[in-house]
């Protein structure tokens, strides 16, 4: 048995490839590493470069290597690019997943669990924030997302696919060893722009939004580990092998952190003080999100093990400057040629 996963050599997608490794699952990547970079790849799993939605690709995968359940993450992610590209993200979200969807029931692959995101829910009515409240996304990534969910749930009527959806509320952090993290350029994670700032990389950090009804007055998160979050994804499947039924699962701690408390943490891990700066309000941008956490620690066998905001901005931390280290060692060696 094999697991394919689309995007597995992004930023979630290589946390998991990895965590299955260890696992000792057999793992097969399908990734175009347009965000994606083939490194993250662990030693001795097959990477085929190319699009999730290519048919005879995936096909061709699973016939050849034999894969019994998917992981999908491939996707495009930021929800401002969405608001300036909304047909962009219904063809590489909801158009790829159509086209994955139909060569898994093809191919007679039932096992499915997809890569969705709390956007679904736009502005709750409440937070925490469970899984049956209403979906009324406020962007086009969020709606993208909700689409392949209702793309799950008819085919799992239709052609008896059998599906976890995580909504992923927001992933951070890096991997405990730093072997893996964050790497690519122009990343809109805050985590990501704090520690770039701290490491002297960014001039300051931006706080869109400042004069919003919560405590301090941005934005409320609910951050979850990416390495706790690969686990969730291991569980899933074990959960899936072991004939669960279809679900959907939030995948947080139950927890918020406004961007401001967020800030903080990074000035705390990093010893130093950074620039940071209010800006106005983003189309798209959600008041506070925060998840109900109970389904999915009553559905799987998945215990996090790093719910704690200085512990995920000081694996963040570690990575970025092991990245800079990298960086500065490769302009010295240019220098020096």
């Amino acid at each position: 048995m094999t697991v394919l996963v689309t995007g597995g050599a992004g930023y979630i997608g290589s946390h998991t490839v990895l965590a299955l490794v260890e696992a000792g699952e057999r793992v097969v990547v399908i990734d175009n590493l347009s965000t994606g970079f083939s490194s993250f790849v662990p030693e001795g799993v097959p990477l085929f470069i190319g699009d999730a939605g290519d048919e005879n690709l995936v096909e061709g995968v699973i016939a050849s290597q034999r894969v019994d359940a998917i992981i999908h993450f491939a996707g495009s992610v930021i929800v401002s690019e969405s608001m300036r590209d909304p047909l962009g993200y219904y063809r590489n979200n909801t158009m790829t997943s159509r086209s994955l969807l139909n060569a898994a029931v093809t191919r007679h692959v039932r096992n499915i669990i997809f890569s969705s995101t709390a956007a679904v829910y736009g502005n709750p009515d409440r937070t925490p924030v469970p899984e049956e409240a209403p979906t009324r996304p406020l962007s086009p990534y969020g709606c993208s997302k909700l689409m392949t969910e209702i793309m799950l749930h008819d085919s799992a009527a239709a052609y008896g696919l059998n599906y976890v959806a995580l909504r992923y509320f927001n992933v951070a952090g890096a991997d405990p060893l730093a072997r893996i993290g964050l790497a690519t350029a122009g990343a809109t994670h805050l985590l990501k722009i704090a520690v770039e700032a701290a490491t002297g990389q960014r001039a300051r950090v931006d706080v869109f939004g400042t004069d919003y009804a919560t405590p301090d007055g941005s934005c409320i998160r609910d951050f979850i580990h990416v390495a706790d979050l690969a686990q969730a994804h291991v569980a899933a499947l074990r959960y899936l092998r072991q004939g669960g039924s279809p679900t959907t699962l939030n995948c947080g701690y139950g927890r918020g952190y406004s961007v401001l408390e967020t800030i903080d943490a990074v000035r705390r891990v990093a010893g130093r003080n950074f620039a940071v700066a209010s800006a106005a309000r983003r189309p798209g941008d959600i008041v506070a999100m925060v998840a109900d956490t109970s389904r999915i620690r009553r559905t799987l066998d998945w215990t996090p093990r790093y719910d704690d905001l200085d512990t995920i901005a000081g694996h963040a931390m570690a990575w970025e400057r092991k990245l800079l280290a990298q960086r500065q060692g490769f302009e010295l060696e240019a220098i020096s040629a």
